[in-house]
């Protein structure tokens, strides 16, 4: 929320952002909420939204935002309290895991932060027990921190302080634990889950729930880490590695140099937008990019919307005799993927090659009753669908912000009396848009048929307030 000179007064986040901004300006909360509430809400001139994926993503933001802007409405989290993460310094002798709050460029390895400490301080607990990692704190542990020291009992450290593993085996162990951290090891969360299923085959369901706790907290670290953390640049070399590999692992007749993505988004929940990017050498080329509005799709109605871009698109495609990608990328699962196929297939185009990208672990879905494919986190081919995937997403939210405003803009017209659908056509095509027709002055308003003095000065204000 932002006040008329422009300035940021409060940072909030909605499931539901109608409800919520509702809630602030009924009859019931201006007559009955306390002074600084009302404060706020008589002080709001301007509201601006940032559509984010998950909660998660939407806890991190929010404290983001409100220590970078520190609205003068924002109690909470203008403190110095920030969420936890962890720290894996590979310079230390005898590295370990840390919890922190601030993570900061010295050369460390930082994993989150993420919004539950729970979820850090199990898999923190669990990380140490898989691969033996040290809790001590001494930068050196020796045979007289080991005097004091249980955890190779309590905790199966390997104890480097005394010998029984060599520096080389516990420096593997640490790396491994790095990747695992990552999200580059996930059959290590599927060993977890086998074992929490053995354990309630044979009726301990006390280590069943343990594990079953256990294996929740694993998912929910690899999924945040997907979704907050941003894609990676990519050299040009990296990018074209990671084409051949698609090339090889998806099994396409040839490298697709040229990939097109496509996303959906809702707007409002009743209007529908879809983005097309592509990218050219495993690169994002903008030139390429396009923006559509569903047309034949009411509500949020996704493999329907998809279905309609891809028709619409590549039809013309092939009308034009341009050349077609050597890959698609779907933003969905095997619905949305299916819903694409038979687009392509109508058009007689069944030959291009197309996947999915699944959101919760990152997974290549295919539609040739092949599993989903889990590739390594750090491997160039997936780095080279996700950072597509992340163009998508962006672009078509861009998009939306635009027609938001534009819809915004047109609808203070419809506040004035004496403004029908036919003048605000009439207004419209004359000066293009809203943002045009802000700048006029009364005399130029005049000019459109219909309009009058009084009412060009009632236009004036209803769209420069």
């Amino acid at each position: 929320m932002r006040d008329r000179k422009g300035t940021i007064i409060y940072v909030g986040k909605a499931i539901s952002l109608r409800r919520r901004v509702q809630s602030y300006f009924r009859p019931s909360t201006l007559r009955d909420a306390p002074p600084k509430l009302r404060s706020m809400i008589n002080s709001v001139a301007d509201l601006e939204t940032i559509t984010v994926r998950n909660e998660a993503e939407a806890l991190l933001m929010e404290s983001n935002l409100i220590k970078q802007y520190r609205p003068r409405f924002n109690i909470v989290l203008r403190d110095d309290k920030r969420y936890l993460a962890l720290r894996a310094d590979p310079r230390e002798p005898v590295p370990r895991l840390t919890t922190c709050r601030i993570l900061r460029d010295d050369g460390a390895f930082y994993f989150g932060p993420f919004p539950s400490a729970a979820v850090v301080r199990t898999v923190l607990d669990f990380t140490e027990k898989r691969y033996g990692l040290r809790k001590c704190m001494p930068i050196q542990p020796d045979a007289e921190t080991y005097r004091h020291c249980i955890n190779d009992i309590i905790r199966f450290c390997s104890a480097p302080c005394v010998g029984r593993v060599s520096p080389e085996e516990y420096r593997a162990r640490f790396d491994e634990a790095c990747a695992f951290l990552r999200g580059e090891r996930l059959t290590v969360i599927e060993e977890v889950k086998a074992r929490m299923q053995e354990a309630a085959d044979a009726h301990d369901f006390e280590k069943a729930a343990a594990l079953r706790d256990t294996w929740i907290a694993l998912r929910e670290m690899v999924k945040q880490r997907v979704r907050v953390t941003a894609t990676p640049e990519m050299h040009a070399a990296d990018a074209r590695a990671g084409i051949r590999a698609l090339q090889q692992q998806i099994g396409l007749p040839a490298a697709p140099t040229l990939i097109e993505g496509f996303d959906i988004s809702n707007l409002f929940g009743t209007h529908s937008v879809a983005s097309m990017v592509a990218a050219v050498d495993g690169l994002p080329d903008r030139r390429l990019y396009r923006r559509f509005r569903i047309r034949t799709v009411q509500g949020a109605d996704d493999p329907r919307s998809i279905a309609e871009v891809i028709e619409r698109r590549y039809a013309r495609v092939r009308d034009e005799g341009k050349p077609f990608p050597g890959l698609i990328l779907i933003d969905g699962g095997v619905t949305q993927l299916r819903a694409a196929r038979e687009a392509l297939a109508r058009l007689g185009l069944s030959h291009i090659p197309t996947v999915g990208l699944a959101k919760e672990m990152e997974e290549i879905v295919l539609d040739d009753g092949r599993p989903p494919l889990l590739l390594p986190r750090d491997s160039d081919a997936l780095r080279v669908l996700t950072r597509l995937r992340d163009e998508a997403h962006r672009f078509a939210i861009d998009y939306h912000r635009r027609l938001r405003n534009r819809l915004i803009r047109e609808s203070a017209l419809d506040e004035i009396p004496g403004i029908g659908p036919a003048r605000k056509a009439a207004l419209l095509k004359h000066f293009g848009s809203v943002y045009r027709l802000a700048r006029a002055t009364a005399e130029e308003i005049q000019a459109v048929p219909g309009i009058d003095r009084v009412m060009a000065d009632a236009i004036l204000r209803a769209v420069q307030s």
